[in-house]
């Protein structure tokens, strides 16, 4: 078993890296946008891996930190998840985003990703809630006050993630824009909030 792969970053795409290993080995995995942010520009990158080992193919997936790892392997226990929509789901929102949601029953957000569906996002908090918390990951920051990040404006937030999904708009950096302009005024309509984000995005 693999545990990880550390060396120099031979290509490196949103979707996948190649890591050059000791004796010119390189390594092809599958990897988040989380991942390919943390580790793009560096020379070199150590990733954490998980097999994926079928009769047809032997597929690698790397990531950046333990706990991406931990939550990738959570969400391939849910029926219906498979190694490519974990990911996806893992470049949507970070690791502390992810267990917000997940702790918190945000279905409709987690919703958003692409291909997963409202019933497949309620079965993932329905199954992953408590091990989640379990895991210890911190959850996403909170403002001053102690409210948490995630329930504040939280329909004008999923509304506005939806409406910009639709015009093409892809859901991991609209949500953070979305997020930060609610920050910024959190009483802001829902009309304010999409042409705000339209000019950001």
């Amino acid at each position: 078993m693999i545990d990880f792969v550390k060396g120099k970053i031979d290509e490196l795409t949103p979707a996948t890296a190649v890591i050059e290993c000791a004796g010119g080995v390189g390594y092809a995995l599958n990897i988040s946008l989380n991942t390919y942010s943390a580790i793009q520009g560096k020379p070199d990158a150590k990733l954490y891996v998980y097999e994926a080992i079928r009769e047809d193919a032997w597929v690698l997936f790397g990531f950046a930190s333990k706990a991406e790892r931990e939550l990738f392997l959570l969400l391939l226990t849910v029926s219906g998840v498979g190694g490519n929509t974990a990911r996806m789901v893992l470049s949507s929102f970070s690791v502390p985003e992810l267990a917000t949601i997940i702790t918190e029953g945000n279905d409709r957000l987690l919703a958003t990703v692409k291909g997963l569906g409202r019933k497949t996002a309620q079965k993932i908090i329905l199954e992953l809630k408590d091990k989640v918390v379990s895991l210890g990951v911190a959850p996403a920051d909170t403002p001053k006050g102690g409210e948490q990040t995630m329930p504040f404006n939280k329909e004008v937030h999923d509304e506005a993630v939806e409406a910009l999904k639709m015009l093409g708009f892809p859901p991991a950096p609209t949500s953070k824009v979305v997020k930060s302009i609610l920050t910024d005024d959190p009483d802001a309509p829902i009309e304010k909030v999409i042409k705000l984000a339209l000019k950001m995005l």
